[in-house]
């Protein structure tokens, strides 16, 4: 019987131990929730703060950059046409 008891004893005592981990776990994920959650606010805030390139420019800019654009691709085009 005391081998049974030892046995018991043991078992209980990992079994508290498995429980006191389970229970740090459970801390745990509550702080990665909490911590998720700020900085999925944070990244909210700062996307909110951003514009695209477009909408920062006047049109005029705009239409500058478009015809810049536009002039490189034709010389691009050119180029490759040139080569084959």
């Amino acid at each position: 019987m005391n081998k049974l008891a030892q046995q018991t004893d043991k078992f209980r005592q990992l079994l508290d131990e498995v429980g006191a981990e389970v229970d740090s776990l459970k801390k745990e994920i509550r702080e990665l929730k909490r911590e998720n959650s700020r900085l999925k606010t944070k990244l909210e805030e700062e996307h909110e703060k951003q514009t695209d390139i477009f909408s920062a420019i006047s049109e005029s800019e705009r239409l500058a950059f478009r015809q810049h654009v536009q002039g490189l691709i034709e010389k691009i085009d050119h180029h490759l046409g040139a080569e084959s």
